[in-house]
């Protein structure tokens, strides 16, 4: 994929930016930019929009305007990278809020009566999610991933077109040390040469 359009997705909810999946997504960034690839970043936690209440309010109300952008950003994208920790088993509740304010219904999907399998309105891109956990990745993504990371794929991304969907699941993320954190920035560096 050459000139891909990159959109970096950043769930972690402290805006400090001093954790692990801010030191990856830079990683994956710089990985691509220097491949030629054109990146837009996301800070989830850096934007000012309330929680849904009600489906009334996901099907006619307004986009907040902190998130209009993001809309237009995501028609833009061919790819998306989404990079949180892990909490209590899935993703952050602002990031959860945050894609349920951006993904409504004749944008991310068309709404029709009597059709349950809606058409998808993304279609076309392709995603990576890059989860940081406590728990060691490989029982994470043999026991309990269909209700975290698995719920987001397919009830969220690929509901609305965005398909392959890949994954990079980063076990005991709090014991890595120095050295464990540049290895796993190398890798994202190279997953954003390649688009991937």
């Amino acid at each position: 994929m050459n000139g891909c359009r990159i959109l970096l997705v950043e769930g972690h909810p402290d805006a400090q930016g001093l954790h692990l999946s801010h030191a990856l997504a830079d990683a994956y960034a710089l990985g691509a930019e220097l491949a030629g690839h054109e990146v837009r970043r996301v800070q989830v936690a850096k934007l000012d929009f309330p929680l849904l209440r009600s489906q009334q309010d996901w099907v006619h109300g307004e986009v907040p305007a902190a998130l209009e952008q993001v809309q237009t950003d995501i028609v833009w994208a061919q790819h998306l990278v989404l990079f949180f920790p892990l909490w209590l088993g899935d993703m952050p509740a602002l990031l959860k809020g945050f894609l349920e304010q951006v993904v409504r219904p004749d944008f991310a999907f068309k709404s029709q009566v009597g059709r349950p399998m809606n058409p998808r309105g993304l279609q076309g891109r392709s995603a990576r999610v890059v989860v940081t956990m406590g728990q060691p990745s490989r029982l994470y993504g043999w026991y309990l991933r269909i209700f975290g990371v698995g719920s987001l794929e397919h009830n969220i991304l690929r509901f609305v077109g965005i398909a392959p969907v890949r994954q990079t699941l980063i076990g005991l993320a709090d014991r890595l040390g120095v050295e464990g954190a540049l290895k796993w920035a190398s890798k994202l560096r190279k997953l954003g040469a390649a688009a991937a």
